[in-house]
């Protein structure tokens, strides 16, 4: 067999986790598989440029990345020297909205796939003899989806996963439910059974070493009918409760389990095996979706039952932006704080902003929120990475006593916010309390009128401090509003205001938090489209 030069190309945007597909598919050309040569680069490496290469793939993850997937694909074709039939592109994206890609004129040519590489190679790619695709002929080979991923490759590149000391796999596949705001319907269909982990993890660690942690991205693993069986194998591999790894001989370091996706309280609530199962291993996070209110029975269940269980390291997911209101966020982010002082446990929240799976960006506003309070509450976030803390002083100094003044906080001017401590107890107190009194003292339409002017729906593009000084010298807006508008459009990365009061610093401080391969893959902290920066925070 003639080895072939492959290039994996993983588009520039940031990401917590490393392509577990392209990672399968070095596998099936490199040593262990076809023999081929495989180069994977992350972004645009113009020394790609230089060689000629056999076949090019390109995977995508989230469709809101549109430009910087665009703009891969773009360059895999140059790298496959303006060859787009050697160009195969995959990945959750292109699962999503095939159509997007497909009618995309530049890239006549290219093999879009769609869906998981889980059958015979030649017939998941789609290669045929006939257009002389190498590899045609594979087709009774072991499925690229179920091959031990390749480790290798990820020292091709410079770019840290924040998460890469681990084992990733899958002990099933698909999800029992059709929530209407989920892809995984679509991207993996219906619930089902993956090979066991234990010759995953054997071969793994013979190939590349031991892995510190077991990363499973199960979308519903409650829902597997080998729930019992996963669980034991996990035991078996070691991975129970205060184990430690120690390797080198360097100081033993604790494991962890880690179900990312999260699992199903509606699930969890009906027996108390799911929970007691759970517990031998070292779970952690145990991370449980809270996706809206009506779920608060269920969801509370099954808190309690963790805790009866000692697992005490627990995270949720909390859609917001999707059928919500502001009020029904904060209600759910303060049961969890109720049952922190209750149960002493420690629930970290991770709001997820909803966007449409087949949206090209962030720009999706929820019916019952508005660009204004997005943006705002994505500034509160950014103080914890996209953590609501469990510690209630935290919480309670960030979100409010209450929904009323959670909302308060939200309209508020975002320098406001962002300096919280030098608006409220420093220099800047005279400012607020002038703004506050202005705002107070607006009638209904004139709150009305500011309201809309902040979240501009009209102008996707206009939102920000700049804009707020523009519309305050606009002589058709009411005085009083143009007077408040001088407000907002206070800047937010004034260094004088930055160094010693920026939101919560010092509570910040004295909260450690999650360790950074414990937070959310996308958090939906910024909007790249709209230029969002706070100092401090690099947007890729």
């Amino acid at each position: 067999m003639i080895p072939r030069e492959i290039l994996l190309i993983e588009p520039g945007y940031p990401n917590k986790y490393p392509p577990l597909g392209l990672m399968k598919l070095a596998t099936y050309h490199g040593s262990f598989g076809r023999g081929d040569h495989v180069t994977f680069i992350k972004g645009e490496n113009k020394e790609a440029l230089n060689q000629a290469w056999d076949r090019v793939y390109v995977t995508t993850l989230f469709t809101f990345e549109w430009k910087r997937t665009a703009s891969a694909i773009d360059f895999a074709i140059r790298a496959a020297g303006n060859q787009p039939e050697r160009v195969f592109v995959g990945g959750i994206a292109v699962s999503l909205m095939l159509d997007a890609f497909l009618n995309e004129p530049r890239w006549t040519g290219v093999r879009f796939i769609k869906g998981l590489l889980d059958g015979p190679p030649a017939a998941s790619l789609a290669l045929s003899a006939d257009d002389y695709d190498f590899g045609a002929d594979d087709l009774a080979g072991t499925p690229v989806e179920e091959l031990v991923p390749d480790y290798g490759i990820l020292k091709h590149i410079d770019y840290s996963y924040p998460v890469h000391d681990a084992y990733f796999g899958y002990a099933s596949r698909g999800c029992v439910r059709k929530c209407s705001f989920c892809g995984v319907p679509k991207l993996e269909g219906a619930q089902r059974e993956m090979p066991p982990l234990v010759n995953l993890i054997e071969e793994v660690s013979k190939r590349y070493g031991e892995k510190k942690d077991l990363v499973l991205m199960d979308n519903n693993i409650t829902a597997s009918a080998r729930y019992k069986e996963v669980i034991a194998e996990i035991r078996y591999l070691g991975f129970t409760p205060g184990a430690k790894l120690s390797r080198d001989g360097k100081h033993p370091v604790k494991r962890r389990v880690d179900f990312n996706q999260g699992v199903d309280a509606r699930i969890l609530a009906q027996s108390s095996m799911f929970l007691r199962e759970m517990a031998t291993i070292c779970i952690s996070p145990l991370r449980i979706a809270f996706d809206h209110i009506g779920l608060r029975k269920v969801y509370e269940k099954s808190i309690r039952m963790a805790a009866d269980n000692q697992i005490t390291s627990l995270s949720n997911y909390m859609l917001y932006n999707f059928m919500d209101t502001p009020t029904d966020l904060y209600r759910r982010m303060r049961f969890n704080i109720d049952l922190n002082e209750e149960l002493g446990i420690r629930i970290w929240s991770f709001p997820m902003r909803y966007q449409p799976v087949t949206l090209k960006d962030r720009s999706h506003v929820g019916k019952n929120w508005n660009r204004y309070y997005l943006r705002s509450f994505q500034l509160m976030l950014q103080a914890t990475k996209g953590v609501v803390s469990g510690s209630p002083p935290f919480f309670l100094r960030a979100y409010g006593e209450n929904s009323e003044e959670f909302e308060r906080l939200l309209r508020l001017p975002h320098a406001f916010i962002f300096h919280r401590e030098y608006f409220e107890n420093g220099e800047g107190r005279a400012q607020r309390e002038e703004y506050e009194s202005l705002r107070q003292s607006l009638s209904v339409s004139q709150e009305k009128e500011l309201m809309s002017l902040l979240a501009n729906p009209a102008n996707r593009n206009g939102m920000g401090s700049g804009r707020f000084r523009q519309l305050a010298n606009d002589r058709t807006v009411d005085q009083r509003i143009r007077h408040l508008l001088l407000f907002h459009g206070l800047d937010t990365q004034e260094d004088s205001k930055t160094q010693s009061h920026q939101l919560m610093s010092e509570m910040t401080a004295n909260d450690p938090g999650l360790e950074e391969d414990e937070i959310v893959e996308d958090a939906g902290l910024f909007d790249y489209d709209e230029a969002l920066s706070v100092k401090g925070t690099q947007l890729i």
